[in-house]
């Protein structure tokens, strides 16, 4: 039975590049740092789909002319919405705020005329995405790579970009699935920040902690709060960090600004801010505030 609107798109996990011994089984792709977004087009028209099934056609009218672009009366295409920054880098905070005109950056393609493509090996969806996107004034077909990955990782390291996607050569589509065959390998930069709180645990860490609120020193000599970090901690760090903090514990927030309630969910426990941590980020958005941490260890 051919694909139909919605589709839960293939998902990547988490890894490393692949071992250079099998470097040249893989293809390299930019991962650009948006929206999860599919392309149906049918009769002129086309119709957008986020990562979780819903209709958000009208939030872009600059993809409007899409269909266009699309050599087949109709096709469904898998991509990412970016916006991008002065120095042409994906920017989610100006996403988020659908600051500029987004770009729809195709890589994969679903179905053609009604027929679906997604038993097809990637290298043979790839080139007729290739084929089937015409690039126009807010989408494109951007390059990919077979090998080499540990290059072009280190090229989208130097721009600034958030890293690379590994797909297998040969490997299928697979709709709503988790695929070791499509790997997530990203660029982290680590920085040092201050703790300032923690927020209560539930479940295996109901005795222990749940986040860190942490900041960042300002020249005056203040605290900046920057944000929560909950990944990154064993269980002998948990409760070895749990006894600091709560010998830390203080009645006053010391922060220069108390967090933004979306950081405030839980009960919260401010402390002195005494112990300082470095954690690995994805970026500082636009509005100071890390994106993806994960905590490494204390200073």
């Amino acid at each position: 039975m051919a694909l139909t609107f919605p589709v839960a798109p293939m998902k990547a996990a988490i890894g490393n590049l692949p071992p250079a011994s099998q470097d040249d089984q893989w293809a390299y792709e930019i991962k650009w740092d948006g929206y999860r977004t599919l392309a149906f087009v049918r009769d002129g028209a086309v119709r957008l789909q986020s990562s979780t099934g819903i209709d958000v056609t009208g939030t872009y009218p600059e993809l409007a002319g899409f269909a266009e672009a699309v050599n087949a009366g109709s096709a469904i295409v898998d991509g990412e919405l970016v916006v991008l920054d002065a120095e042409g880098r994906p920017n989610f905070g100006m996403l988020q705020r659908h600051q500029t005109q987004v770009a729809f950056y195709a890589f994969d393609v679903l179905q053609i005329e009604g027929t679906d493509c997604i038993a097809l090996p990637y290298e043979q969806r790839r080139a007729l995405l290739t084929s089937l996107v015409e690039a126009g004034p807010n989408w494109m077909v951007p390059a990919h790579r077979v090998g080499d990955g540990a290059a072009l990782l280190a090229a989208s390291a130097a721009r600034g970009l958030e890293g690379v996607m590994a797909k297998r050569l040969g490997s299928p589509y697979q709709p709503g699935k988790r695929s070791p065959n499509w790997r997530k390998v990203k660029n982290r930069q680590r920085l040092e920040v201050v703790v300032g709180g923690f927020d209560v645990g539930t479940g295996s860490r109901s005795t222990t902690f749940g986040s860190l609120l942490v900041g960042l020193p300002e020249a005056d000599g203040s605290l900046r709060f920057c944000g929560a970090v909950g990944t990154g901690f064993t269980q002998a760090r948990l409760e070895a960090l749990a006894v600091q903090l709560r010998g830390l514990a203080q009645r006053d927030c010391p922060f220069s600004s108390l967090p933004p309630r979306s950081y405030l969910k839980a009960d919260v426990t401010w402390v002195r801010p005494e112990l300082r941590a470095i954690v690995e980020i994805a970026e500082i958005t636009n509005d100071g505030f890390i994106r993806h941490p994960s905590f490494i260890d204390l200073v």
